[in-house]
């Protein structure tokens, strides 16, 4: 299709004497089986409504799965079907543009240059390449009056991120106050205007056991929430394994980021994901990060740390580093204190 992205082209180098169609299994790896599972199910709705015991009992659900899963999955959260609606019908209509068009969309849709993203840039071999195409947008980009055509596509990222501002807070909040801390420091750090969103399409691919759609790591923010279709192909690490999550129609996805891992002191996890591809189905998701302004520094909220203190613009730029020398990020253990 020509609204797909030029993989083949692109990346020709990489994909060597590999026959497209013909099935293969990775080179020097074993065939691992991935469990499908569902992830820990919290109804929100008890942190408004609840008894004093609903209140409390809710919290408590949302720290063992921050601490045991560093995922979880919410409902009642706030965010209504039909802008979870809107925003897939948008998002789709967005992608399935041609290529040529989409590479020019940041332009139409007032977004900043270098929004639209796709592939690995920096991939050295087929398992760092991402079969992905994505807009990565930050909430300062959503235009209040944007270009004709395009109004009802910026009016409902506008209001998704809006809610999704609201939930990420709230749950920030939470874990804050069970590790002790009814802290501000979260309604004075992470922003409207310092937190991101990402479209993403998963294109079919035509060799799914050799490449990712998303390839393993961790995000670099406190929270992430994600909206998924039913097509499926998140993965997560659990107990050393590799496990498949289970769509739920009526849910987003929370994962732990590695700046609460390191505020935390260790307490709630960041753990390691990943897209898997589909060789007949193409993917949407979005993601919110929640995110600190470059400057905020990042330390322990316990002693004694296990991390040294640092800026958020220090953490980005040793990653994008890292991505570029080694291919991959390195992140939190960069900043063990014991590294020093």
């Amino acid at each position: 299709m020509d609204s797909d992205p030029p993989f083949h082209e692109a990346y020709k180098t990489l994909f060597g004497k590999i026959t497209i169609g013909k099935k293969i299994t990775p080179k020097n790896k074993q065939v691992v089986m991935v469990e499908e599972c569902e992830l820990p199910l919290i109804d929100l709705s008890r942190l408004d409504h609840g008894d004093e015991g609903e209140r409390e009992g809710c919290k408590l659900e949302i720290d063992r799965a921050s601490q045991e899963w560093g995922f979880f999955q919410v409902v009642n959260h706030g965010i209504s079907c039909e802008i979870l609606e809107k925003m897939r019908f948008m998002q789709e209509r967005v992608f399935k543009q041609p290529f040529d068009m989409k590479t020019k969309e940041e332009k139409y849709l007032n977004f900043s240059a270098g929004s639209y993203r796709w592939g690995t840039p920096t991939a050295t071999c087929l398992s760092q390449l991402s079969w992905s195409e994505a807009f990565h947008i930050p909430l300062l980009d959503i235009s209040t009056s944007p270009p004709a055509g395009f109004d009802s596509l910026s009016s409902t990222i506008g209001q998704f991120a809006t809610t999704v501002s609201s939930l990420a807070q709230k749950l920030a909040e939470v874990l804050a106050e069970k590790l002790g801390h009814k802290s501000t420091f979260f309604q004075e750090h992470c922003l409207p205007s310092t937190c991101y969103l990402r479209m993403n399409r998963y294109p079919p691919c035509p060799i799914p056991s050799e490449v990712f759609g998303l390839m393993p790591h961790t995000d670099s923010d406190f929270l992430t929430i994600l909206h998924q279709d039913q097509v499926g192909g998140l993965q997560l690490v659990k107990d050393g394994k590799w496990i498949s999550v289970k769509p739920n129609p009526e849910a987003l996805i929370i994962n732990i980021g590695d700046l609460f891992q390191a505020w935390s002191n260790d307490v709630y996890k960041s753990v390691q994901h990943r897209v898997v591809t589909n060789s007949l189905m193409e993917r949407f998701s979005t993601a919110y990060f929640f995110c600190p302004s470059y400057d905020t520094v990042i330390h322990s909220c316990h002693e004694p740390s296990v991390y040294r203190k640092f800026s958020f613009r220090e953490y980005r730029q040793q990653v994008q580093e890292d991505v570029q020398k080694l291919g991959s990020k390195i992140g939190l253990p960069r900043f063990l204190v014991q590294s020093q």
